[in-house]
């Protein structure tokens, strides 16, 4: 029995999103899904029982930042990830893929690896393949991910081309230094830019290497979300039915139902945390900036429409009111709604594709939905 398998249940009948059901060894979660972020094993001001709470089915941690504290070592003494954070639910890793993204100015790709200064004190690291693998290996994790490159946008054709083929060397090195895939499914990462062509190219070369799931790397790193979209439909047909499908860093609600209708079974981003500690919420007719003067007397919850812990026992006042503050049960409050915001809009979503009725639901939510910036503070 494979470490990660994933079970199709239904297809929408109009657009083909799929409902479905991922088996990991640490238990079953229905798709399309959202994951929250724990960066560091923790969801930043959230326990993992208010997790569970919400619904979260599997979180995911990053394999960069805990390399560099508390590192794998001791992660491995205390009993894998899980234990070390107290989650009995799946849990993926990211590769530190995307650290060699973000981190661009601290950082040398070569063939062989990636050569970081650390954020943290200046400390040079290396990061290879096998090394990425090793790491989450000792983590322990559910769902592993491949050390790939994510260019930046836009970036030139000729550098895509060898930054994917790079990539696809780095997966086939990183199945090699698979040492667990009894109990962890290693996915590999396709990559290739704004390019379909070259999109399909990757798609091509690690579908060949026969992993356990997929994920579309290197989108919502600035390009317009219609060439985003563009790119999912020329790209997921490709990956094969019987295996996960995983949209890398997307977490805006219009993104996500866009994203499920084009065939993405998972998603994560760290969206809804970051803006929560900003005093930024979501809701059915767009974010809310609670810190606003406007709010300052208003009696009413986040969202009249939701039913988290949040919005049934404090007004958009008193939240104002932490935030303005400085208190950090503010930031508990927007945070955890934030989360349970995305998580029970895709449970909304699952129920639309059962029902085969997921573009009327788009059309309901995006007709009060305002996805652009929100309201300016004053």
């Amino acid at each position: 029995m494979p470490a990660i398998r994933y079970e199709l249940i239904k297809k929408d009948k109009k657009t083909g999103a799929r409902l479905g059901r991922i088996h990991t060894p640490h238990g079953v979660f229905d798709t399309p899904l959202f994951m929250p972020v724990g960066t560091l094993a923790t969801v930043k001001t959230m326990s993992p029982e208010e997790l569970k709470e919400m619904g979260a089915g599997i979180v995911l941690s990053n394999t960069y930042h805990l390399w560099l504290r508390p590192g794998e070592v001791i992660v491995e003494e205390a009993g894998g990830l899980h234990r070390f954070m107290n989650w009995d639910r799946a849990i993926l890793t990211d590769s530190g893929g995307f650290q060699v993204f973000s981190l661009s100015g601290l950082r040398q790709i070569e063939e062989e690896g990636v050569q970081f200064r650390s954020h943290l004190n200046g400390e040079p690291l290396f990061l290879s393949p096998e090394k990425s693998i090793r790491i989450q290996n000792q983590l322990g994790a559910d769902i592993i991910m491949s050390f790939d490159e994510c260019p930046p946008y836009p970036a030139e054709r000729e550098y895509v081309i060898k930054s994917l083929e790079r990539t696809t060397r780095w997966a086939e090195r990183g199945l090699k230094a698979h040492a667990r895939p009894q109990d962890q499914g290693l996915f590999g990462i396709i990559q290739g830019g704004i390019y379909p062509d070259l999109r399909k190219m990757s798609a091509r070369q690690l579908i060949g290497l026969d992993f356990p799931g997929y994920a579309v790397g290197g989108l919502s790193v600035g390009e317009p979300k219609e060439v985003m979209y563009h790119i999912l439909e020329e790209t997921v047909p490709l990956i094969p039915e019987d295996k996960p499908r995983y949209l890398m860093g997307v977490g805006s609600p219009d993104a996500l139902i866009e994203g499920v209708i084009r065939g993405i079974d998972l998603f994560d981003c760290v969206l809804p945390t970051r803006i929560a500690r900003n005093g930024t919420t979501m809701t059915r007719e767009g974010r809310v900036v609670i810190r606003n003067a406007r709010y300052a007397k208003d009696f009413g919850p986040l969202d009249p429409q939701c039913g988290c812990y949040t919005c049934r026992n404090y007004t958009r006042a008193y939240i104002r009111h932490l935030i303005k503050a400085d208190e950090i049960f503010g930031i508990r409050l927007t945070t955890y709604h934030n989360l349970y915001f995305l998580i029970h809009l895709m449970e909304e979503i699952r129920k639309a594709i059962w029902e085969d009725r997921l573009t009327q639901f788009r059309e309901e939510f995006l007709s009060t939905y305002n996805a652009e910036a929100p309201e300016r503070e004053f």
